[in-house]
């Protein structure tokens, strides 16, 4: 396994092994039912820390893990009996208020971009959960509240900086290797390590959220009127439509702790333009209505999952929602867990995410809708039973599905999720992969094998 000193003295930042104290806060990652154990944690100052770590690895013949936010939930982050590059400690975020750019460090968390950003009352889409890193989500695609108007995470990217798995420091953008930038646009983390990104930011002048919850058995009412709302509804409203456990908030009254069929829903703009863009889901007298401003770096906190928790997601793009579709939904919101954190969600796309999908690896951003079954518990008993619940949540949509996934959402499917996933893009990425990645150095989820001559 090699001399850990040696790598250790190189180092602007730290080592952290399994013999050190500390070694298990280092380890911890969203997911607490990853357990994964590696050897050796490098937690990188710098960018030549990324590059004396990568060059370590690969001089001792061991398997290589990066960690951005740590929210991979099939545990990308980790790998075992091998090394980890730590990204959190190149963190910083600058905003260039008069270009409209922010550049940010490749283990930055969408909390530190968006905080930075707000004072100049901008912003670009980011995860819905701020503690997830800019790295992971923006290269995976990008999945937020405001694609809608935005486009997803990647469709903002100027430039990355990125180290190649031979060590060197690589810069792509449209005119700077453009079939790298391409990739890098939704075909994950498999061609680098990602340093840096430079965002294109978009005005918000105000935002604002509306949570409504009704309780569960007024789900298929409630969910064809969502689906309408949202076919004709502006880009600048996001949202979803949900099924989960009633939060423990006073605000929640009778439904705190109980099954909620509910809508979250976003509009870049004011309190009172979002009421009235949800004026038919407020005419069914939701028993939760709670509608407010808020500034946009809160919003993305709102949802932030509790620490520890086990996960298990799943994820199916669907080409209709017809009737037929939203009762399958609506039954296994009702199967779901509860109480727990988990959530059944339904996500509208089209607008922005089908605009830009010529600049994107990812395939199938024609999808009108996503369904995603977030699952969530404390008890490792439950395991089974969660990953049961969101496979078969899925499966049980099949019928309306394009086949295809975004693979952001979902944990390890299977090699033919991944080749599903990038679509008819993936003989390009295989290709792209060859140039930058011959060995397959990163090869975690959702690995892309390089297409050899």
């Amino acid at each position: 396994m090699g001399n850990w000193d040696q790598l250790r003295d190189r180092l602007d930042g730290s080592l952290v092994t399994r013999d050190d104290e500390g070694f298990e806060e280092a380890r911890a990652v969203f997911n607490s039912a990853i357990l994964t154990s590696p050897l050796a944690i490098a937690r990188c100052a710098s960018v030549e820390d990324v590059r004396r770590s990568l060059r370590y690895a690969r001089d001792a013949g061991l398997p290589l893990a990066v960690r951005s936010g740590g929210h991979s939930v099939a545990g990308a982050s980790l790998v075992a009996d091998g090394l980890v590059i730590d990204m959190r400690g190149l963190n910083s975020v600058t905003v260039d208020p008069a270009a409209r750019t922010a550049t940010v460090g490749g283990g930055a968390i969408w909390a530190e971009f968006d905080r930075a950003c707000q004072p100049h009352a901008l912003a670009a889409t980011g995860g819905r959960v701020s503690t997830t890193g800019v790295g992971g989500l923006t290269l995976g695609g990008g999945s937020g509240w405001f694609e809608r108007k935005m486009g997803l995470a990647c469709d903002n990217l100027l430039s990355v900086d990125l180290v190649t798995a031979a060590g060197e420091l690589v810069t792509a953008s449209d005119t700077e290797n453009p079939d790298l930038f391409w990739a890098l646009h939704g075909g994950g983390g498999n061609f680098g390590v990602a340093t840096s990104f430079t965002f294109r930011l978009h005005p918000l002048a105000a935002c604002s959220i509306a949570l409504l919850l009704w309780p569960s058995e007024h789900g298929p009412a409630i969910a064809r009127r969502w689906r309408d709302l949202m076919l004709d509804a502006p880009d600048e409203v996001g949202g979803g439509l949900a099924y989960l456990t009633g939060p423990p908030e006073d605000f929640v009254g009778e439904l705190m702790g109980k099954r909620c069929a509910g809508a979250i829903m976003t509009r870049m703009g004011t309190a009172e333009e979002l009421r009235t863009a949800i004026a038919p889901l407020l005419a069914l007298s939701p028993q939760v209505e709670l509608v407010m401003d808020i500034p946009y770096a809160d919003m993305q906190c709102m949802i932030d999952d509790p620490p520890g928790m086990r996960n298990y997601w799943s994820a199916e793009y669907l080409a209709d929602l017809p009737d037929a579709a939203l009762d399958v939904f609506c039954a296994a919101g009702e199967d779901m867990m509860s109480p727990s954190p988990s959530q059944l969600l339904l996500l509208p796309w089209g607008s922005a995410v089908v605009r830009n999908a010529g600049m994107s690896a990812m395939a199938n951003r024609d999808a009108p809708w996503v369904v995603h079954p977030f699952g969530l518990w404390e008890d490792a008993a439950d395991d089974e039973r969660g990953r049961v619940w969101a496979r078969e949540a899925c499966a049980g949509l099949r019928e309306w599905s394009t086949g295809a996934t975004y693979l952001n959402f979902i944990g390890d499917e299977g090699a033919d999720r991944v080749v599903a996933g990038f679509g008819a893009h993936y003989p390009k990425l295989a290709a792209i992969k060859a140039l930058y990645d011959p060995d397959n150095v990163f090869n975690l989820w959702h690995n892309v094998q390089p297409a050899m001559a």
